[in-house]
């Protein structure tokens, strides 16, 4: 009985008699349980337009029977990690078979990865499988988790159930005429079809396999962008495995109790569950229904709920009529719901000032099946202050997914300004998928510098040396246009510290600078102002470092003219 069915609505004293005692156990245990979304507190939820995770025309239950065994009243106590207690700890009720809890939890693992947002707790699956098959009929599965025998629902053939003709032949509930509920996780075969998951990796989607089937309706309890952790979401998950506000309040009392703790017990030994309930069968084509069956003995309390309150004339109470609930909003099927994005395969991301990036910005997004989403928008999204763009000089890009849901933006070309920047992708309108990448823009650089001449470098105290100083910067051979290029003078290169004396550069005041910031032109080359020389003679070094590490080193001296003797008379 598991996911999207069409349920119709169930009336009498077995609704009351279960909707009333799964309060009361929700009460005594004060389980930590988000509340019921309002319009959810009488009645069963009418099927037509309710929300479901597969397509309209699916169904994936048919109204199969389910357990109404509520938890005991006294729960166990919360344990550090339930995962650890030994098999005796707490109540035998809150004991879960070893591979049925491996299940679950390995598909809260599985869903976290790649739908994160919709934080599915691995207690919900467990409850759901408790309430749908007493955790695969105690737990009894081989060592792959596969059940010896398929657990099996009715036939839907419209007689108190949904009527639903076969969709498989046959070949998961041995039905050839009309589809039957399957596995542990109840899912009938169309919706199966849908749905279906390998979680143990042996190459088929077996819904007699906890393993698959665990993941299988966790992938459905996430669809249509639903977050789990809030209590609306949750409910509308649940309603749209079975549409029945009683069977919302069953597995809502179930997931409380396994939230106040749990422990492991050997496959086959789990707790069986009684006699599941029976819904009321359907309206026949005249009009008239068939008999209503009693309710079974098994149900809370095994009595028939009393009468209301009595009339002050000593007749009792009419029982009010339920207030209708409106019907869920559809969720689109999951190979229409955005699931995830991922990284495709982006390296890192930098380049230099004015330069194109090498690596592109690629994402993958998958459906909520795990599968590749085509023709999906992905919006990219440049922020920095570098000036980086996307080619064609823009910041935002917007691409459709491909075949394999692949999405990448157009080539990056880096700013002027170096420093750090990020991209942003994002996908799905519901509830957006995002992927940032951190982004960096190096300054130019060369990786080696040099004279281009071979001039002395002479002047007389106090003088201006009379030849310019041109340089060219490089790096792996072409020219390197706006390197930035430091020039200080000093008396020693082996000791680079800025002399205090000798030549210099100029300031706009005429005041002596020993220490230039200069930029090298469009072809690389880098003329120095005019250098002069104090009344210092000796030998000094002007010494240029470039952004990448090159370095010259040029000669400088200041000594004064040699005199000459006048000539002899």
């Amino acid at each position: 009985m598991a996911a999207h069915i069409r349920r119709r609505l169930r009336k009498g004293a077995t609704t009351t008699a279960v909707a009333a005692a799964a309060v009361a156990a929700l009460a005594a245990s004060q389980a930590p349980a988000a509340p019921l979304t309002e319009g959810s507190t009488g009645g069963d939820q009418q099927a037509a337009g309710g929300e479901s995770g597969g397509p309209e025309d699916d169904a994936a239950t048919g109204n199969s029977p389910y357990y109404t065994d509520l938890p005991p009243l006294v729960t166990p106590d919360r344990p550090g990690s339930s995962s650890n207690l030994p098999a005796a700890t707490g109540s035998a009720e809150a004991g879960i078979p070893a591979s049925v809890l491996a299940a679950y939890k390995q598909a809260e693992q599985t869903v976290a990865g790649t739908d994160p947002a919709c934080r599915l707790p691995w207690q919900l699956l467990a409850a759901i499988g408790k309430v749908e098959s007493g955790q695969a009929r105690g737990g009894k599965v081989d060592a792959n988790g596969t059940t010896p025998s398929p657990i099996l629902g009715p036939a839907l053939n419209g007689q108190g159930f949904a009527l639903i003709k076969d969709t498989d032949g046959g070949a998961y509930d041995g039905d050839a005429v009309h589809d039957r509920a399957v596995g542990p996780m109840q899912f009938i075969p169309s919706t199966w079809a849908t749905w279906g998951q390998d979680a143990n990796g042996d190459g088929r989607k077996d819904p007699n396999n906890i393993y698959d089937a665990a993941l299988a309706a966790g992938r459905y309890l996430c669809a249509g962008g639903r977050d789990l952790a809030v209590a609306a979401d949750l409910d509308r998950a649940v309603l749209s495995y079975n549409q029945s506000t009683e069977y919302l309040r069953t597995v809502r009392s179930w997931f409380a109790y396994y939230q106040r703790g749990t422990h492991e017990v050997p496959d086959g030994s789990g707790v069986l569950p009684t006699s599941p309930s029976t819904p009321a069968p359907s309206p026949t084509p005249g009009g008239t229904t068939s008999p209503t069956p009693s309710p079974s003995p098994s149900e809370p309390g095994g009595t028939k709920p009393s009468p209301g309150p009595s009339k002050p004339g000593g007749g009792s109470s009419p029982t009010p009529k339920p207030t209708p609930t409106p019907p869920p909003k559809p969720t689109p099927p999951p190979a229409d719901t955005l699931g995830s994005l991922e990284n495709a395969g982006t390296g890192p991301l930098t380049a230099t000032a004015g330069g194109t990036f090498d690596e592109r910005v690629s994402v993958r997004a998958r459906n909520a099946l795990g599968a590749p989403m085509a023709q999906l928008p992905v919006t990219f999204t440049v922020t920095g202050s570098t000036g980086t763009l996307f080619d064609g000089g823009r910041k935002t890009v917007t691409v459709l997914s491909k075949a394999d849901g692949t999405a990448t933006a157009p080539a990056l070309k880096a700013g002027e300004k170096s420093g750090d920047f990020t991209v942003t992708a994002t996908a799905g309108t519901t509830r957006p998928r995002t992927l940032t990448y951190a982004a960096s823009v190096t300054a130019r650089r060369a990786d080696a510098i040099v004279r281009t001449d071979s001039k002395a470098l002479v002047a007389a105290p106090g003088e201006k040396f009379a030849d310019a100083v041109t340089l060219k910067a490089t790096y792996k051979g072409a020219a390197a246009a706006g390197v930035a290029v430091t020039a200080t003078l000093v008396a020693d290169a082996d000791k680079p510290a800025e002399n205090d004396r000798g030549p210099h550069f100029k300031d706009a005041d005429g005041k002596p600078l020993r220490t230039l910031a200069l930029t090298t032109d469009a072809e690389g080359l880098l003329r120095l102002p005019d250098l002069f020389a104090d009344e210092n003679p000796g030998t000094y070094q002007l010494v240029l470092t470039t952004e990448g590490g090159a370095t010259v080193v040029i000669e400088l001296t200041v000594e004064a003219a040699e005199e000459t003797a006048p000539p002899e008379a």
